[in-house]
This record gives C-alpha cells, structure tokens and sequence, in this order.
C-alpha cells in the first residue's frame, strides 16, 4: 500500500511537470537577463522562492506581464516584497513582481485611494479581476529597490495559483541566459549519531574541507556506526560573480543512493522546514550553510528524499573503505563530483548522554513548565528531539525570573505561544510589560498579551526570554525642515525598547499619507501627492507610537 502511495504521488508529480513544460512565460524585461540570486537558495527560515533579476545597477525599468492575465493582489509594505503585484493567468499560475519602484498609473491611483480610506501605508489589495487586465508585454510596474532588498532588481516568482505552490521559474527563460560554471563545495560536516556512531574517536560532529582542486578532503576520515553527511556546496554562472543554489544533490554511497534533493518546487507551509535540512548551529555560529544528506524525523520537505531504509543514515560496520559520491546539478545541466572515503575502523562509540534536563519529543505535543512560565509546543513543531537545557535564572527584585529554554537556539516550524508571570509591578500601568527575547544585554519583543493573569507572546526558536517594561514613548525627529516649503516632509523615528508599533500624520486635521522605509526608521510625504492646498500656514500633526502604548505626538506650524 505505501509503495502503491508513492508510486501515485511521483505520476501526480510527474503529470504536473510535464503540464509545466507546455507553458509560456515571456520576459520581464526588454534587456539582456542576469541574476543575483536563483531559486531555492538556502536562505535562514525559509528557501529563495524566485528568481532575482538584475536591473542594470538602477531602479526605474519598465516591467512586463510575462503572460496574460489580471492583477489579483497588490501588496505595500516596507519590508518583505515591498510594492509588490500579484498577476493570476488563465494557464493556472500566478507571476509575482516585487521590490517595484511604482506601478502603472492606474494601479498606482487605486492604490493611493485605497491607503487614504485605510489611513495605512502598509495596504493589501485584492482588486476585482476586471479591474486590472493585462496582455503579455504589457508594462505594469517600474522596478526598484522597495523592502526588504539589498539592491536593485525584480524578484520574479511563479506559484500554482490553487496551491500557491512557488515552482522554478527558470526551465522557462534557459534560452535567455548562459551558464557553463559548474556548482562548487566547500566542504563536508560529518554526524556520528548520538550513541550508535563515531568519527575520529568522537561523538561530536567534525567540519572537513577539500583540498586545492576538491580531489580529496583535508584530514583522513575514521568512523564505526551510523553517521550522517552535510555539504557545503553554491552554484555560479557566466558572466556574474554571485553565489547561488545548487538545485540538485545526490549522496551515493558504494554506488548506492543514500540521499537526493532536487529544489524545483517549495509550498508554503513547508516553507520554514528548511531549518531542519540546513544544520541551523552551524549557521547561526558561523553563517556557513551545511545541507544534511540525511532526514530527520520531523522533516515535512518533499524536496528532499531518501528511499534506504536509514533515512541517510549510513552504518558502517565492516572494517573497509567506504566510498563516499556527491553529485552536484544545477539548472542548466552543469555538474559537479565529490568523493570522499571513510575508512570503516572499529573504535568504541561513546553511551549517549543526556545533556539537558527536559526532553521534546518531535511527535508530540510538549508542554515545557518552570515556576512562572509555561511554553506549549503543538505536534509538528520539531524536527527531532531536543535534550533542552532549561534554566531559571531567579531574582528576588526582578520583574520576572529569566528562562533559558536551551542552552542554543532550536527553531520551531511555527510560532507557539509562551507564557510568563510577572511578580513584581514597578509600573501600574499593564500595558508596558512585554515578554523580549533576551541575548547578552539585547532585547527584542516577543509580545505583550494578556491572558488569565500572564504575559503572552508567541516565539518560534526555543532561546532566553524573560520580561521587561517600556514606559519611555518614541522619538520623532523632524528633518529638512528648509524643504517643508516645498511640500517634501520627512521625519527620522524609532524606539529602543518594544520598538514602533504606528504611526499616523495630518495636516490641518486630514489624513495625509507618509512613506515608510524598510527599517522603519524614516517617514516621508509628498504634499504635492496629496489635496493640501498650497499657501499660508498649515499644522501638521505625526502620532507615533511603540508596541506598549507609549506615544509621541509631534505638531507643528509651517508654511507651503
């Protein structure tokens, strides 16, 4: 019966790549294309679920619809995609244009009413789809460098409009660029499983880096039991110096494929188990990205597979050399080889010992409690089992104890929420209490709900939170006032404790409409966008104000 499920879940796969293939897609741009990033990249919590098409070093290029179709979202914000559109098309996919400068003038008048009623910068659109039709090659956008970018260019996406399932964009666009560089590896990371395995006479995981050419690894491999596989491995194109994801690897072991992933398709939901492919330590100590060839027991990714018994896991239990393959793929067909031998030598395997004083377990539900503190982990949160090492750290004048939930940081699939008690009310005021995650002397809000008598707040990573109050309201700083004449008003803001929450300007009493950057740190009008009539003295109004109630209110004579 699982073998008839499999056997029906690849033909269903299959069907819907082959559909793929009969598709479509024109070009964004009318210049050459090259990219900064590519599909799939390894990113910290979650995958790239686009192409980055490079913009000539500016903003400003007119976009195209890459195929008929009707705008069916239009997302503003200052982090994440930016200005963003969404096109749905009549072949059953979606195109996602983000980071935009603006958007064609009559979009952009939709959009600026649209704020106006919501009083919000920060808008979320589903227009009518007879509002915004489209023929390929249409121009809908300018490109930019809007949200959460480090430079100009498009993001270009592709969902499955039932599923919003993000599929490669690139099979559709192979005639349009070059590449004859082969994806490259660093390096390995070796596993031994905790009492069942060693390498090298330890129980710790152990970094091996290749050799000048990559033929052979730095230090001689020894190893008894069973033992996983990382590799540290980017891809690279012509003409560009940029990194990029290796969109397929394969771990054979003595011929025998032990492990394969092939990065063409992510869903959302799944989205955020990358952190339990990636070996998410080593990343957060070093920013280096190891991709394991083995799967953890929690993993919900499709993208990667093991079809050996071990799930990746390899046994070594014979005193020989075991020959050790990765095959490394990129989208054009570009490949790479890396082998390495592990020499099979019997040596004792360490007794696993518990390290911490609560254990998770990744197929239930857990319930971690301590006086004053209560975190529920629903089933599916973890990827494997975690020995936490929970400590309290108690102060008799604290506002709240300190919980350590583990001694390093686990990432959780999904927010899960933490409660903890306050002892000690210094401010009568409740609203000024929050729960902040704790690291060294920083800290960052978690949340500040109130619910049966304790703080709430909801976290994803198991690390140090405790309580803290925030009484002090933002600062709001005007700037260029010599330019206010002119109509271009513009305020510097922030918060150093629960940090900015809203913020909301008027003149002469009416809503006008300030824009806000990526950090959140810069507000901006145009009051020639707006119908503030021009001459004589107006008062201008900005409110801000923090995630605990804390607000500043800035006004202001000025003449335009």
């Amino acid at each position: 019966m699982k073998k008839l499920f499999f056997l029906c879940l690849l033909c269903a796969v299959t069907l819907v790549r082959a559909q793929e293939q009969t598709l479509h897609i024109g070009l964004p741009f009318d210049f050459p294309m090259l990219l900064s990033a590519n599909f799939g990249e390894l990113r910290p919590n979650h995958f790239h679920g686009g192409l980055d098409i490079k913009t000539q070093g500016v903003t400003g290029k007119p976009v195209h619809v890459v195929a008929d179709g009707y705008v069916s979202r239009i997302s503003v914000s200052p982090t994440g995609y930016g200005n963003a559109l969404y096109v749905t098309h009549p072949n059953g996919y979606t195109s996602v244009y983000g980071h935009l400068e603006s958007f064609a003038p009559e979009i952009a008048r939709y959009v600026r009413e649209e704020q106006y009623l919501q009083e919000s910068f920060a808008v979320n659109l589903t227009p009518d789809s007879t509002l915004f039709r489209y023929r390929e090659g249409d121009v809908i956008a300018l490109s930019g460098n809007t949200g959460s970018s480090g430079g100009p260019h498009l993001h270009l996406e592709l969902r499955r409009t039932d599923t919003n399932e993000m599929i490669d964009p690139l099979p559709f666009y192979m005639e349009h660029l070059k590449d004859a560089r082969r994806p490259l590896s660093r390096g390995v990371m070796l596993y031994p499983r905790q009492g069942e395995g060693v390498v090298n006479g330890s129980a710790a995981k152990q970094q091996f880096q290749w050799t000048q050419g990559g033929n052979s690894l730095n230090r001689r491999i020894e190893a008894w039991g069973k033992i996983g596989v990382a590799i540290r491995a980017n891809d690279y194109m012509t003409g560009t110096s940029n990194i990029y994801g290796v969109r397929s690897i394969r771990l054979l072991v003595d011929s025998v494929e032990v492990f394969s992933s092939l990065t063409d398709r992510v869903a959302f939901d799944e989205n955020r188990a990358i952190n339990g492919w990636i070996d998410y330590d080593t990343y957060l100590r070093t920013r280096a990205l190891y991709a394991k060839s083995y799967l953890l027991p929690g993993s919900r990714l499709r993208l990667v597979q093991s079809e050996v018994p071990g799930r990746g896991w390899v046994t070594i239990d014979e005193e020989r050399d075991y020959r050790f393959v990765y095959l490394l793929e990129d989208g054009f067909g570009n490949r790479s080889e890396y082998a390495f031998t592990v020499h099979g030598t019997r040596q004792e395997i360490p007794v696993a010992q518990r390290t911490g004083n609560q254990l998770l377990r990744w197929d239930r539900a857990n319930i971690l409690t301590r006086p004053g503190m209560e975190l529920v982990i629903p089933k599916g949160m973890l990827y494997e089992d975690v020995d936490a090492d929970v400590q309290m750290t108690t102060d008799s004048a604290a506002i709240a104890f300190t919980y350590q939930l583990h001694d390093r940081s686990v990432p959780l699939h999904d927010y899960c929420p933490l409660r903890i008690g306050v002892r000690h009310f210094p401010v009568a005021d409740s609203t000024k209490y929050y729960i902040a995650e704790c690291s060294g002397k920083s800290r960052w809000y978690v949340g500040s709900k109130w619910v049966d008598g304790w703080l709430e707040g909801k976290v994803r990573s198991l690390g140090t939170y405790t309580v803290a109050i925030d009484t002090v309201a933002p600062r709001v700083t005007p700037l260029n006032r010599n330019r206010w004449a002119s109509g271009r008003i513009t305020f510097r803001i922030g918060d150093d404790a629960s940090g900015l929450g809203s913020y909301r300007a008027t003149v002469d009493g009416k809503f006008v409409l300030f824009e806000c950057n990526r950090s959140y740190s810069r507000l901006t009008c145009n009051l020639r966008e707006t119908d503030v009539e021009r001459g004589g003295l107006h008062t201008l109004e900005m409110t801000v104000t923090d995630r605990c109630g804390n607000t500043t209110v800035f006004r202001e004579r000025f003449r335009y």
